[in-house]
């Protein structure tokens, strides 16, 4: 998943200002509402729970009022990041390199392949390749989700369409908790890319260039 196209215009930034800042914003602001959603997690861990061993290296005690107000009022940034983030790509056009095409599926196994030594040939250039394009769309779909069951389960009363969309508030809760999973395996994976990518390509997210 890290072949990407080379920077050949002199001075123009590979990842715009705007992307990279949301980018690194969203790092910490989504790290922060994994960590207060355990301490609402903790109040009540009778459906998912974590062996003990956990929780006590963790120390996260019984600080659900605590939590919710934490997650609550980083919900709002998360949103607000997220919405601002699809709107730039939108209007700047950046959503046609993201936004996986026809074939997307089969190019991504391509690139699978290439990635464990199995497919010999280079890839097509591109500035992000299929697999890429897929997991990028997917976290910003998980985004909507995470927004969505969050507030199916905070409002389940007035928000009952979205509960029961969402399938009741059982399932809303269990989505809610299968997309925070899904963020922690996305950034491992995402990290471990970057590794092997090398430094130009981290130093191209932080400066623009490589």
């Amino acid at each position: 998943m890290t072949q990407q196209i080379p920077d050949t215009h002199a001075g123009k930034a590979k990842h715009p200002l705007a992307i990279r800042w949301f980018h690194w914003l969203n790092f910490p602001i989504l790290s922060l509402m994994i960590w207060s959603g355990l301490l609402i997690y903790w109040a009540n861990d009778t459906i998912y729970t974590f062996p003990e061993w956990f929780y006590e290296r963790t120390h996260v005690a019984f600080r659900l009022s605590e939590g919710m107000s934490y997650h609550f009022l980083l919900m709002w940034l998360f949103a607000l990041n997220g919405i601002c983030y699809v709107a730039y790509t939108i209007v700047s056009g950046e959503w046609r390199e993201l936004v996986p095409g026809k074939g997307a599926l089969m190019q991504a196994f391509q690139v699978v392949l290439h990635d464990l030594g199995i497919r010999k040939e280079p890839l097509p250039v591109a500035k992000f390749n299929a697999a890429q394009q897929i997991a990028y769309t997917g976290v910003v779909l998980m985004g909507l989700g995470s927004l969505l069951s969050g507030m199916a389960i905070y409002r389940p009363i007035q928000l009952s369409f979205i509960t029961q969309a969402l399938g009741g508030y059982t399932a809303a809760r269990f989505i809610h908790f299968a997309l925070t999973v899904g963020y922690v395996g996305f950034f491992f994976m995402h990290v471990g890319q970057v590794i092997k990518a090398g430094w130009p390509n981290f130093r191209a997210m932080v400066t623009g260039h490589e």
